[in-house]
């Protein structure tokens, strides 16, 4: 199911995670050769995907909010 970023926070190890329109959230590293997400690193990156529908598996597995 696609769910929209309408936010971001770090993690207690400083990895960025998505906070997503269904309340769930979602890890988005930049760990290259595995996972290219350069646009994670800089403020404005992150600001410029803002709105963009990521799959949320935890939507599709019927799990509850992260947040409330």
């Amino acid at each position: 199911m696609q769910q929209a970023i309408i936010g971001y926070h770090r993690d207690e190890e400083g990895h960025w995670v998505a906070e997503l329109a269904c309340g769930h959230d979602q890890h988005v590293r930049h760990q290259p050769p595995w996972t290219e997400r350069p646009w994670v690193l800089t403020e404005h990156g992150r600001r410029s995907r803002l709105g963009l529908a990521l799959t949320c598996r935890k939507c599709e597995r019927g799990e509850p909010r992260d947040r409330h």
